[in-house]
């Protein structure tokens, strides 16, 4: 069955026609075509992350320039590399190095691992696809001077949490939008995904350091970075999540961490689904 919009998602997307950018009502085939072609497990996936919607709405368009934020294994790489083609560019850009340890849990081993990952980068896209894409990887403090003022579309899918988690200490965050901005062309969009926290909850604890942030002040902090919010959708949205005051984001699929493995607690999660996700689109301020 041919994918389509959500209401919700085609009246959002009426909302960007203000600035002069092309609108499509109905996904791309060549990007269905491209979603519905990957493996079982990617596929397995897609009911809770809905690649096809998400991309239609950030407005992404092959043999554009994408930088993906924080690829990790690769799940949205496999989609863009392929669908972008022969014509478009892919980055891949990291968190800064300095980042790496300040998570608790972070090893030696894993430390090293995210280091070496910008420079992985090139070789993981030529194991996803062989249309020629030229992609490279950087850190959001390494982008080469040649990518500023470049970038059609910055996504920024589910690795917001993390910067903000570490703004108060380190100015990630900012550091990281003030980097997005400068690689953005003038009539570049940000496309953001991020884990919700309701709006009624305490402000301890909306950090990101239990993977939620609140939607209010996802787009306060996009604001002050100098940028404007375009439209927001409901596509990724999911009212079964409801974390409690102390329940983060990873207790669900598909990390599911629960106390002692329980499986009864696991099958609870698993019924919830993904988390509840906001999905934002911002263009850069005059």
């Amino acid at each position: 069955m041919k994918p389509t919009l959500s209401a919700l998602a085609v009246a959002a997307l009426a909302l960007v026609t203000g600035f002069g950018q092309a609108v499509a009502a109905e996904p791309d085939p060549a990007l269905v075509q491209v979603v519905e072609s990957r493996s079982e497990a990617d596929r397995a996936r897609d009911g809770d992350r809905h690649p096809v919607e998400t991309l239609t709405f950030f407005q992404v368009k092959p043999g554009m320039t994408v930088a993906e934020t924080l690829p990790g294994g690769g799940w949205y790489t496999r989609i863009l590399a392929n669908y972008l083609g022969s014509e478009g560019t892919l980055y891949g850009v990291n968190y800064v190095d300095r980042m790496w340890p300040m998570f608790s849990f972070a090893t030696e081993e894993f430390i090293e691992r995210q280091l070496k990952a910008s420079a992985a980068f090139p070789g993981k896209v030529e194991e996803f696809t062989d249309n020629g894409i030229s992609a490279k990887g950087f850190t959001f403090n390494t982008f080469p001077p040649e990518a500023a003022g470049t970038v059609d579309r910055v996504l920024m899918i589910r690795s917001l949490h993390n910067l903000n988690r570490f703004e108060a200490s380190a100015g990630t965050r900012s550091q990281a939008l003030a980097a997005v901005r400068a690689m953005l062309k003038e009539d570049g969009l940000v496309g953001v995904v991020q884990h919700r926290l309701p709006e009624s909850q305490p402000e301890e604890g909306a950090d990101g350091s239990r993977g939620y942030l609140k939607q209010s002040d996802v787009v306060a902090m996009f604001e002050a970075a100098g940028f404007e919010l375009v439209a927001s959708s409901e596509i990724n949205a999911n009212p079964k999540d409801q974390p409690g005051a102390n329940d983060s984001v990873w207790r669900l699929p598909p990390s599911l961490r629960v106390d002692g493995d329980d499986p009864e607690q696991r099958a609870a999660m698993q019924a919830i689904g993904e988390s509840d996700r906001m999905t934002l689109l911002f263009r850069k301020g005059a």
